[in-house]
Protein backbone atom coordinates (compact mmCIF):
# COMPACT_ATOMS: atom_id res chain seq x y z
CA UNK A 1 0.00 0.00 0.00
CA UNK A 2 1.55 3.09 -1.16
CA UNK A 3 1.65 6.62 0.78
CA UNK A 4 -1.10 8.10 -0.49
CA UNK A 5 -3.50 4.99 -0.10
CA UNK A 6 -1.99 4.91 3.42
CA UNK A 7 -3.46 8.54 4.62
CA UNK A 8 -6.55 8.10 2.75
CA UNK A 9 -7.33 5.08 4.66
CA UNK A 10 -6.34 7.28 8.06
CA UNK A 11 -9.14 10.08 6.75
CA UNK A 12 -11.41 7.01 6.86
CA UNK A 13 -10.93 5.80 9.98
CA UNK A 14 -11.09 9.75 11.51
CA UNK A 15 -14.59 9.38 9.45
CA UNK A 16 -15.63 6.06 11.46
CA UNK A 17 -14.18 7.58 14.14
CA UNK A 18 -17.03 10.77 14.26
CA UNK A 19 -19.71 8.19 13.43
CA UNK A 20 -18.77 5.77 16.14
CA UNK A 21 -18.67 8.92 18.22
CA UNK A 22 -22.27 10.35 17.12
CA UNK A 23 -23.69 6.80 18.33
CA UNK A 24 -22.21 6.33 21.49
CA UNK A 25 -21.69 10.36 22.93
CA UNK A 26 -21.19 9.03 26.66
CA UNK A 27 -17.70 8.34 25.71
CA UNK A 28 -17.39 12.30 25.72
CA UNK A 29 -16.81 11.90 29.52
CA UNK A 30 -13.82 10.41 29.71
CA UNK A 31 -11.48 13.45 28.46
CA UNK A 32 -14.18 15.41 30.39
CA UNK A 33 -13.74 13.76 33.55
CA UNK A 34 -9.56 13.53 33.27
CA UNK A 35 -9.51 17.46 32.82
CA UNK A 36 -11.74 17.97 35.76
CA UNK A 37 -10.48 15.46 37.90
CA UNK A 38 -6.81 16.64 36.77
CA UNK A 39 -7.27 20.25 37.60
CA UNK A 40 -9.27 19.39 40.91
CA UNK A 41 -6.46 16.49 42.19
CA UNK A 42 -3.29 19.56 41.06
CA UNK A 43 -5.45 22.03 43.33
CA UNK A 44 -5.97 19.69 46.14
CA UNK A 45 -2.40 18.59 46.35
CA UNK A 46 -0.99 22.74 46.05
CA UNK A 47 -3.44 23.71 48.69
CA UNK A 48 -2.53 20.96 51.48
CA UNK A 49 1.41 22.22 50.29
CA UNK A 50 0.38 25.65 50.91
CA UNK A 51 -0.86 24.39 54.54
CA UNK A 52 2.66 23.13 54.98
CA UNK A 53 4.60 26.37 54.71
CA UNK A 54 4.23 27.36 58.08
CA UNK A 55 5.78 23.85 59.26
CA UNK A 56 8.66 24.32 56.39
CA UNK A 57 9.58 27.38 57.34
CA UNK A 58 10.18 26.45 60.83
CA UNK A 59 12.44 23.42 58.99
CA UNK A 60 13.83 26.75 57.23
CA UNK A 61 12.78 24.60 53.92
CA UNK A 62 10.01 26.41 52.67
CA UNK A 63 10.61 26.12 49.15
CA UNK A 64 10.74 22.71 49.17
CA UNK A 65 7.25 22.36 50.41
CA UNK A 66 6.06 24.01 47.65
CA UNK A 67 8.43 22.11 45.15
CA UNK A 68 7.21 18.50 46.48
CA UNK A 69 3.46 19.94 46.46
CA UNK A 70 3.51 20.71 43.11
CA UNK A 71 5.39 17.52 41.82
CA UNK A 72 2.56 15.76 43.79
CA UNK A 73 -0.01 18.08 42.47
CA UNK A 74 1.37 17.29 38.77
CA UNK A 75 1.98 13.78 38.27
CA UNK A 76 -1.12 12.83 39.78
CA UNK A 77 -3.21 14.86 37.91
CA UNK A 78 -0.81 13.42 34.75
CA UNK A 79 -2.23 9.79 36.07
CA UNK A 80 -5.77 10.83 36.15
CA UNK A 81 -5.61 11.97 33.11
CA UNK A 82 -4.12 8.42 31.99
CA UNK A 83 -6.56 6.73 33.90
CA UNK A 84 -9.54 8.31 31.75
CA UNK A 85 -8.05 7.78 28.77
CA UNK A 86 -7.21 4.19 29.40
CA UNK A 87 -11.13 3.81 30.56
CA UNK A 88 -11.78 5.83 27.51
CA UNK A 89 -9.87 2.82 24.92
CA UNK A 90 -11.77 0.02 27.56
CA UNK A 91 -14.86 1.30 26.63
CA UNK A 92 -14.35 2.18 22.94
CA UNK A 93 -13.77 -1.50 22.70
CA UNK A 94 -16.08 -2.84 24.47
CA UNK A 95 -18.47 -0.59 21.60
CA UNK A 96 -15.95 -2.14 18.80
CA UNK A 97 -17.53 -6.05 20.86
CA UNK A 98 -21.02 -4.70 20.46
CA UNK A 99 -21.86 -4.40 24.51
CA UNK A 100 -23.02 -0.86 25.64
CA UNK A 101 -19.86 1.27 27.35
CA UNK A 102 -19.93 2.87 30.40
CA UNK A 103 -17.60 5.39 32.36
CA UNK A 104 -17.67 3.46 35.63
CA UNK A 105 -17.01 0.14 33.50
CA UNK A 106 -13.95 1.79 31.97
CA UNK A 107 -12.07 3.19 34.68
CA UNK A 108 -12.90 0.18 36.74
CA UNK A 109 -11.37 -1.76 33.55
CA UNK A 110 -8.19 0.71 33.98
CA UNK A 111 -8.52 0.27 37.65
CA UNK A 112 -6.63 -2.78 37.51
CA UNK A 113 -3.72 -1.72 36.06
CA UNK A 114 -3.23 1.43 38.29
CA UNK A 115 0.49 0.68 38.79
CA UNK A 116 1.41 0.39 35.40
CA UNK A 117 -0.56 3.41 34.01
CA UNK A 118 1.11 5.62 37.18
CA UNK A 119 4.54 4.34 36.19
CA UNK A 120 3.66 5.30 32.61
CA UNK A 121 2.10 8.97 34.00
CA UNK A 122 5.15 9.60 35.44
CA UNK A 123 7.90 9.06 33.03
CA UNK A 124 5.76 10.53 30.37
CA UNK A 125 5.55 13.49 32.71
CA UNK A 126 9.12 13.32 33.25
CA UNK A 127 9.84 13.28 29.70
CA UNK A 128 7.45 16.39 29.11
CA UNK A 129 9.62 18.63 31.12
CA UNK A 130 12.82 17.22 29.99
CA UNK A 131 11.68 17.75 26.09
CA UNK A 132 9.71 21.51 27.31
CA UNK A 133 13.16 22.61 28.77
CA UNK A 134 15.08 21.96 25.46
CA UNK A 135 12.79 23.62 23.52
CA UNK A 136 12.52 26.66 25.64
CA UNK A 137 16.50 26.84 25.27
CA UNK A 138 18.46 29.98 23.69
CA UNK A 139 20.82 27.50 21.99
CA UNK A 140 19.45 26.04 18.23
CA UNK A 141 21.19 22.81 18.53
CA UNK A 142 19.72 22.28 22.35
CA UNK A 143 16.26 22.74 19.99
CA UNK A 144 16.66 20.45 17.27
CA UNK A 145 17.58 17.62 19.89
CA UNK A 146 14.09 18.42 22.21
CA UNK A 147 12.20 18.32 18.62
CA UNK A 148 13.75 15.37 17.57
CA UNK A 149 13.16 13.89 21.15
CA UNK A 150 9.41 14.77 21.03
CA UNK A 151 8.77 13.22 17.62
CA UNK A 152 10.65 9.98 18.62
CA UNK A 153 9.06 9.91 21.84
CA UNK A 154 5.92 9.99 20.39
CA UNK A 155 6.12 7.33 17.79
CA UNK A 156 7.95 4.87 20.63
CA UNK A 157 4.56 5.50 23.07
CA UNK A 158 1.82 5.82 20.69
CA UNK A 159 0.08 2.54 21.54
CA UNK A 160 1.39 2.42 24.87
CA UNK A 161 -2.10 2.66 26.80
CA UNK A 162 -3.80 0.26 24.72
CA UNK A 163 -0.86 -2.37 25.30
CA UNK A 164 -1.49 -1.60 29.27
CA UNK A 165 -5.16 -2.06 29.37
CA UNK A 166 -5.35 -4.70 26.35
CA UNK A 167 -2.07 -6.98 27.30
CA UNK A 168 -1.58 -6.13 31.07
CA UNK A 169 2.35 -5.70 29.57
CA UNK A 170 3.98 -4.30 32.25
CA UNK A 171 6.57 -0.94 32.20
CA UNK A 172 9.40 -2.50 30.93
CA UNK A 173 7.72 -4.08 27.90
CA UNK A 174 5.05 -1.88 27.03
CA UNK A 175 7.86 0.05 24.82
CA UNK A 176 9.14 -2.61 22.28
CA UNK A 177 5.29 -3.77 21.81
CA UNK A 178 3.98 -0.03 21.39
CA UNK A 179 7.32 0.34 18.63
CA UNK A 180 6.44 -3.39 17.25
CA UNK A 181 2.79 -2.59 16.62
CA UNK A 182 4.19 1.40 15.34
CA UNK A 183 6.23 -0.38 12.94
CA UNK A 184 3.50 -2.56 11.53
CA UNK A 185 1.08 0.74 10.85
CA UNK A 186 2.87 2.82 10.44
CA UNK A 187 1.16 4.10 7.39
CA UNK A 188 -2.26 3.85 9.36
CA UNK A 189 -1.07 5.84 12.12
CA UNK A 190 0.13 8.57 10.25
CA UNK A 191 -2.70 8.59 7.66
CA UNK A 192 -4.93 8.74 11.02
CA UNK A 193 -3.37 11.50 12.47
CA UNK A 194 -3.55 13.49 9.49
CA UNK A 195 -7.07 12.23 9.04
CA UNK A 196 -7.84 13.37 12.83
CA UNK A 197 -5.51 16.62 12.10
CA UNK A 198 -8.36 17.81 9.46
CA UNK A 199 -11.09 16.99 11.76
CA UNK A 200 -9.72 18.75 14.60
CA UNK A 201 -9.25 21.79 12.66
CA UNK A 202 -12.72 21.74 11.01
CA UNK A 203 -13.97 21.98 14.94
CA UNK A 204 -11.41 24.71 16.27
CA UNK A 205 -12.05 27.03 12.95
CA UNK A 206 -15.55 26.82 13.71
CA UNK A 207 -14.96 27.72 17.26
CA UNK A 208 -12.79 30.78 15.78
CA UNK A 209 -15.81 31.76 13.35
CA UNK A 210 -18.56 31.65 15.91
CA UNK A 211 -16.35 33.76 18.26
CA UNK A 212 -15.62 36.28 15.33
CA UNK A 213 -18.93 36.63 14.81
CA UNK A 214 -19.94 36.99 18.39
CA UNK A 215 -17.31 39.81 18.90
CA UNK A 216 -18.64 41.28 15.29
CA UNK A 217 -22.72 41.02 16.73
CA UNK A 218 -21.44 42.85 20.61
CA UNK A 219 -17.90 44.68 19.56
CA UNK A 220 -16.83 42.97 22.90
CA UNK A 221 -13.62 40.96 23.55
CA UNK A 222 -15.52 39.60 26.85
CA UNK A 223 -18.36 38.66 25.20
CA UNK A 224 -16.66 36.35 22.01
CA UNK A 225 -14.41 35.14 24.81
CA UNK A 226 -17.46 33.76 26.91
CA UNK A 227 -18.67 32.14 24.19
CA UNK A 228 -15.68 31.14 22.42
CA UNK A 229 -13.86 29.56 25.61
CA UNK A 230 -16.57 26.95 26.34
CA UNK A 231 -16.90 25.97 22.35
CA UNK A 232 -13.03 25.50 22.59
CA UNK A 233 -13.37 23.27 25.80
CA UNK A 234 -16.03 21.35 24.00
CA UNK A 235 -13.87 21.21 20.64
CA UNK A 236 -11.12 19.65 22.50
CA UNK A 237 -13.35 17.05 24.35
CA UNK A 238 -14.33 15.96 21.12
CA UNK A 239 -10.67 15.60 19.79
CA UNK A 240 -9.70 13.68 22.76
CA UNK A 241 -12.40 11.50 22.64
CA UNK A 242 -11.63 10.46 18.65
CA UNK A 243 -8.44 10.36 18.84
CA UNK A 244 -8.80 7.61 21.73
CA UNK A 245 -11.12 6.24 19.45
CA UNK A 246 -8.98 5.62 16.35
CA UNK A 247 -5.88 4.44 18.47
CA UNK A 248 -8.09 1.26 19.32
CA UNK A 249 -9.07 0.95 16.15
CA UNK A 250 -5.87 0.58 14.80
CA UNK A 251 -4.56 -1.36 17.88
CA UNK A 252 -7.57 -3.91 17.47
CA UNK A 253 -7.16 -4.60 13.52
CA UNK A 254 -3.13 -4.73 14.20
CA UNK A 255 -3.48 -7.37 16.88
CA UNK A 256 -6.92 -9.78 15.44
CA UNK A 257 -5.95 -9.17 11.83
CA UNK A 258 -9.36 -8.18 11.40
CA UNK A 259 -11.77 -4.57 11.05
CA UNK A 260 -13.29 -3.81 14.25
CA UNK A 261 -17.21 -2.69 14.52
CA UNK A 262 -17.43 0.65 12.64
CA UNK A 263 -14.48 0.39 10.88
CA UNK A 264 -15.17 -2.75 8.54
CA UNK A 265 -14.97 -0.39 5.55
CA UNK A 266 -11.10 0.53 6.75
CA UNK A 267 -8.87 -0.68 3.45
CA UNK A 268 -6.50 -1.52 6.72
CA UNK A 269 -3.00 -2.92 5.45
CA UNK A 270 -0.90 -3.53 8.11
CA UNK A 271 2.82 -3.93 7.88
CA UNK A 272 4.31 -5.63 4.79
CA UNK A 273 1.28 -6.34 1.83
CA UNK A 274 1.84 -10.16 2.05
CA UNK A 275 0.06 -12.31 4.43
CA UNK A 276 2.94 -14.24 6.38
CA UNK A 277 4.02 -10.32 7.48
CA UNK A 278 0.50 -9.99 9.09
CA UNK A 279 0.47 -13.95 10.10
CA UNK A 280 3.92 -12.99 11.98
CA UNK A 281 2.13 -9.95 13.69
CA UNK A 282 -0.29 -12.25 15.45
CA UNK A 283 1.46 -15.15 16.12
CA UNK A 284 3.71 -12.17 18.22
CA UNK A 285 0.84 -11.37 19.59
CA UNK A 286 -0.90 -15.11 20.64
CA UNK A 287 2.96 -15.35 22.20
CA UNK A 288 2.64 -12.58 24.61
CA UNK A 289 5.87 -11.32 22.55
Amino acid sequence: MGLRSRLWTGITLARDSVTLLRDHPSLLWFPVFAGAGGVAFFLLAFGTGLGLVPLAVLANAPEAAMYAALAIGYFGASFVAVLFTAGLMFATREVMEGREPSVRGGVSAAWEHKGTLFAWAVLSTVVGLVVRALQESDNLATVVVGALLSVSWAVVTYFVVPVVVFEDETIRGVFGRSTDIVRDTWGESLGAEFGLGFVHGVLFLGVVAVAALAFLVSGSFAVAAAVGLPLVVVAFVVASTLNGIAKVALYEYATTGEPPHYFENVDFDVGDTDAASQSGLQDRFRGGI
